[in-house]
């Protein structure tokens, strides 16, 4: 697979877990998960990780990979390039994990000391799809052995970032959140 091939399917790939947080924020509010408890004098989460932001999240996300499964044959001829489709258990870990893994940056973020929407480099770019990742390897082994080779894998980490920086600044111009990152 050349450079532009394997562009085209790691963001194909990982579009599913992409949207989800960027859902989240645009149906955010309500109840925040964590119940305002805390942990040794911090809240778990904050008020940023809400329930109707997780579950809309991630059920945009499950769309995302349906309408990407719905659309496979018509991209595979349109790009010339072979995409896979997403097996069920796949469409549902890949948005969720991501979802988690804004979470468990959240859960860091409050353990060293950072507010809401404070910047931690490397896990804000990178947090929900390495969760992502990981859950759906946990769940459909064979399909990420299969799907994610290692320059896909490269790919993935390196873009990953980039487009979650642009993204984030796109939607603090567009008022939809309070910082750039």
């Amino acid at each position: 697979m050349g450079p532009l091939e394997l562009l085209v399917v790691a963001f194909w790939v990982m579009l599913p877990a992409y949207v989800p947080n960027n859902a989240a924020v645009l149906a955010g509010g309500g109840a925040p998960i964590d119940g305002g408890r805390t942990w040794k004098g911090r809240r778990l989460l904050g008020d940023g990780k809400t329930w109707r932001g997780t579950i809309v999240g991630t059920l945009i996300g499950i769309g995302v990979a349906y309408l990407l499964n719905v659309f496979q044959p018509t991209a595979v001829s349109a790009f010339g390039v072979s995409v896979p489709t997403f097996p069920l258990a796949v469409m549902i870990t890949l948005p969720l994990g991501a979802m988690l893994g804004d979470m468990a940056a959240s859960f860091i973020k409050r353990r060293t000391g950072r507010n809401r929407g404070a910047p931690l480099p490397g896990v804000d770019q990178l947090d929900f799809a390495v969760v992502a990742l990981v859950l759906t390897a946990l769940v459909a082994f064979e399909w990420v052995l299969a799907v994610f080779t290692l320059p896909l894998l490269v790919v993935v980490f390196v873009v990953t970032p980039v487009l979650h920086v642009v993204t984030n600044v796109l939607a603090y111009l567009f008022g939809f959140k309070h910082e750039p990152w």
